[in-house]
C-alpha cells in the first residue's frame, strides 16, 4: 500500500473515532449541540476514549417532572392545563382517574407532580391524597387523531408503605399552652392526637368548658414514620386523663367480635349514651343556659335555652348519641336547623347550620358521632356559632349538665378480663418507661 493511500485509511479511522468521541460526549453531558475542535491525531482520541470509559456514567435526562402545591377551589383539569396539557388530553387524564379515585376529593395544600418528556410530552401526573395513598395516572400509548384513537391510561391508587414506632409523650394545661391542642403542640405532635385524645374520653369531660390550669394527660401511642419520617399515627394503646380531681384511664382492647373500644383501670367502656358536645375541643362557650339572657340582636332579655359554643364556620357538628332526625330544613331565626330524637325521652337541637351533612333529613337514622351538619351563622346570629339545646320529655334542660348522670359503661365479661388485665399491665409498664416523668399506677388486686 502507497504512502498516500496509508494516509487515506489513517484518516478514515481517525475520522470514525472522533464522531464516536462526539457520540459519547454528547451521552455523558445531554447536550444538544457541541462545539467541534480539531483533533490532533487518533492518539488524542483514543487518550479521551479510555478517560470517558473510566468516568462515572451520566444518563440522557429524558424526562422532567414538576412538583407543585394544590392551590384553593382548583381542579384536576385546571391543574393539568396549568402544566401545559392541551384541553382535551386534560381531560382524558381525568376521565382515567374516575376509575379508582372521584376527582371531587380534590384537596387544597396537597401536592403533586406532573412529568413530561424533555420534548413536551405528557407521561405521568401523581397526586399526594393523604399520608398513606398516592394517586397515579400514567400513559400507556398516545392517540392519533388521523386515525381516530384515544391515548390510553394505566390509573391506580398506590398504598405507601410505612412502619409503626411505639411512643408515649405527656402534656400539660398551662398559662403558656391553655388548650389541648396547644398541650400536644408545645411537645411537636401533630393536632390530630389531642383530637383522637378527645374523643376517647368525650362522654366523661367537655373539652370545651371543663379544662382547668394544670389538668394533665400521658398517652401511649403508636407513631407511623415513612424513611425516617413522620407520616401520621396510628392506634392509641393507653391513656391518662388528670382533670378537676379525677383521674381517667383508658385502654385499648377488643371485644370478642373484634370491635375495638376503651376501657378504664377495672374493665368499664369508657363509651357513654351521650356525648358531652357536639363539637370538637377547641371551640369556647360564648353564651350559657338561661331563663333571663340578654339577646344581642334583638337587644331584649328572654330565654336562652342551649348553649352556644363559638366555633369557625364549616366546623363539624357531631350527633352526641344514636337516634333519629326528625328535622332537617331551615327554621327562622335558628336558621338551618337539625333535631334528632333519642331513646330515654331525650331530643337534641343544632342551630345555626351553614349546611346539613351527607344523608341527613328527616326518618333517617343516625349513629352516635355522626356529621349532622357544619357550624354556621345562619338565622339570626352575630357572628359563627352552634346553638345546641337539649330536652327530655319537652323539658329543656342545661346541656353542660344534662348527661353527667349517665352510667358507666358495660364491663369486659369474665373471661377476657385476665387478657384485658394483662394488656393493661403491659400498656402501663410501656408509658412509664418512656414517659420522663412516669404516670402514677394504681394498684389493684389483679
Amino acid at each position: 500500500m502507497g504512502p498516500s493511500r496509508k494516509k487515506d485509511w489513517i484518516s478514515i479511522i481517525c475520522f470514525v473515532l472522533d464522531w464516536r468521541l462526539l457520540v459519547m460526549r454528547l451521552r455523558a453531558l445531554g447536550l444538544a449541540l457541541v462545539v467541534l475542535t480539531p483533533i490532533a491525531g487518533c492518539q488524542s482520541a483514543a487518550d479521551d476514549d479510555a478517560r470517558l470509559m473510566r468516568e462515572d456514567v451520566r444518563l440522557v435526562v429524558d424526562a422532567v417532572t414538576t412538583q407543585d402545591v394544590v392551590p384553593p377551589r382548583a381542579t384536576f383539569a385546571g391543574l393539568l392545563r396549568q402544566q401545559q396539557l392541551t384541553p382535551e388530553l386534560a381531560d382524558s387524564v381525568v376521565e382515567a382517574m374516575r376509575t379508582v379515585f372521584d376527582p371531587r376529593r380534590l384537596q387544597a395544600s396537597q401536592t403533586y407532580w406532573v412529568t413530561h418528556t424533555i420534548d413536551g410530552l405528557f407521561r405521568e401526573f401523581r397526586y399526594q391524597i393523604n399520608a398513606d395513598e398516592l394517586l397515579r395516572v400514567v400513559l400507556r400509548t398516545e392517540g392519533d387523531a388521523t386515525h381516530g384513537t384515544a391515548p390510553r391510561f394505566d390509573a391506580e391508587v398506590v398504598r405507601l408503605p410505612k412502619e409503626y414506632q411505639r411512643a408515649a409523650v405527656s402534656a400539660q394545661i398551662t398559662p403558656q399552652t391553655n388548650s389541648l391542642i396547644r398541650a400536644f403542640t408545645a411537645h411537636g405532635e401533630n393536632q390530630i392526637l389531642p383530637l383522637e385524645l378527645a374523643k376517647i374520653f368525650s362522654g366523661e369531660v367537655d373539652f370545651n368548658s371543663e379544662l382547668q390550669q394544670g389538668d394533665r394527660f400521658d398517652v401511649l401511642f403508636d407513631r407511623a414514620v415513612r424513611n425516617g419520617e413522620f407520616v401520621g399515627y396510628g392506634d392509641i394503646v393507653a391513656a391518662v386523663l388528670e382533670t378537676g380531681g379525677r383521674r381517667l384511664t383508658a385502654y385499648r382492647f377488643a371485644d370478642d367480635e373484634g370491635n375495638v373500644g376503651f376501657y378504664d383501670e377495672e374493665g368499664r367502656s369508657l363509651r357513654r349514651a351521650f356525648l358531652k358536645t357536639p363539637l370538637p375541643f377547641d371551640p369556647r362557650i360564648t353564651s350559657g343556659f338561661s331563663y333571663n339572657r340578654f339577646h344581642p340582636v334583638h337587644g331584649i332579655r328572654r330565654p336562652h335555652l342551649g348553649v352556644d359554643y363559638g366555633a369557625p364556620t364549616g366546623t363539624r357538628v357531631l350527633a352526641v348519641a344514636s337516634g333519629v332526625v326528625t328535622f332537617a330544613a331551615w327554621s327562622g331565626e335558628a336558621g338551618r336547623l337539625v333535631k334528632v330524637k333519642h331513646a330515654g325521652g331525650y331530643e337534641t337541637m343544632y342551630l345555626h347550620l351553614s349546611g346539613f351533612g351527607q344523608g341527613i333529613k328527616p326518618g333517617v337514622r343516625i349513629d352516635q358521632g355522626q356529621v349532622l351538619g357544619y357550624v354556621g351563622m345562619t338565622g339570626s346570629a352575630t357572628g359563627p356559632h352552634l346553638d345546641y339545646r337539649v330536652t327530655k320529655n319537652g323539658t329543656y334542660l342545661n346541656p353542660v349538665t344534662a348527661f353527667k348522670g349517665m352510667p358507666a359503661g358495660e364491663p369486659i365479661v369474665g373471661e377476657r378480663m385476665a387478657e384485658f388485665q394483662r394488656l393493661r399491665n403491659e400498656a402501663r409498664d410501656q408509658m412509664a418507661a418512656q414517659l420522663v416523668t412516669p404516670v402514677t399506677t394504681t394498684a389493684s388486686a389483679d
